[in-house]
């Protein structure tokens, strides 16, 4: 796809930032060392914070209101989740937006559709979510290569931002638009939940008298081993435990010991036994 605004076939698309906090860094800074893009425009709340960024992406010039805002080839809203609609209402407003400028954001949570009142400018939008955490730009830096991004929205966008996203080392995997909240669910799962349960089961040691130091080195081959095994083989094959041998006399005892000391925790262990069932029902 040929980028609309730039002044030769040779010169690099242009992109501009509004918003620019460490998500919006690292990319940048990453895109520009590839040469991928101009940077154009960073627009941050104040202008120190404008000026931080662009001095870490070494491009750009730091701005402090819409008004500012200049025509680029592309957009990344890079604000927090909740003040994404707001600022692609500001860039509706500037009278930036030109057939063919795309327009993305990098929230897991949120669909492209947030910013589809821009299609009617003529924009491409799209939203493109890495799979990492960025709270140090430095880390993610030396680190990025590899991530994983969601990716979806208009395709004439998305082929431009998949191209951007793999030169920087990334592997994307297209999402559904409509099934956007359900994909970031899935991370919910794996990455916060995990820690929830694995707290219940340091919890549950430490009840049974072992220290904390000692629950924690305890936990790390088993749960280490656990996730070998599932990406190796899947959880259906990876499922240990009574529930896949069938023994329910151990879990309506685990489940009664459990309630004793913390209804609670029983109350998670009850629904954690249900859908290990399913799981365990799914291998047979």
């Amino acid at each position: 796809m040929s980028m609309p605004l730039s002044s030769s076939p040779a010169a690099l698309p242009t992109l501009s930032f509004i918003g620019c906090g460490k998500l919006g860094q690292t990319l940048g800074r990453l895109w520009v060392r590839q040469g991928r893009f101009e940077v154009r425009q960073i627009l941050t709340n104040s202008m120190e914070s404008a000026c931080q960024a662009t001095r870490f992406i070494s491009a750009g010039e730091a701005i402090s209101s819409p008004a500012q805002l200049q025509a680029a080839d592309i957009f990344l809203i890079a604000t927090p989740d909740d003040q994404i609609a707001a600022a692609s209402a500001q860039l509706a407003k500037t009278g930036c937006l030109q057939a063919g400028t795309i327009v993305f954001h990098c929230s897991g949570a949120l669909p492209s559709s947030v910013l589809r009142p821009l299609s009617g400018q003529g924009a491409l939008v799209a939203s493109v979510h890495p799979i990492k955490s960025f709270a140090s730009p430095e880390q993610a830096l030396a680190s990025f290569d590899g991530t994983w991004c969601g990716m979806e929205g208009d395709p004439a966008a998305l082929q431009v931002l998949r191209s951007a996203m793999e030169a920087i080392g990334a592997y994307v995997v297209d999402i559904r638009t409509e099934d956007k909240l359900v994909y970031h669910a899935a991370a919910v799962f794996a990455s916060n939940y995990l820690v929830t349960l694995l707290d219940a089961a340091l919890q549950a040691y430490m009840q049974a008298g072992i220290p904390e130091a000692t629950a924690r080195q305890m936990l790390a081959p088993l749960v280490q081993g656990t996730l070998e095994n599932v990406m190796r083989s899947g959880p259906e094959q990876a499922l240990t435990g009574p529930i896949a041998r069938g023994d329910t006399h151990t879990v309506q005892t685990q489940y009664r010991a459990l309630s004793a000391w913390d209804r609670n925790y029983a109350r998670m262990y009850k629904q954690m036994a249900l859908h290990t069932s399913r799981l365990a029902a799914r291998r047979k």
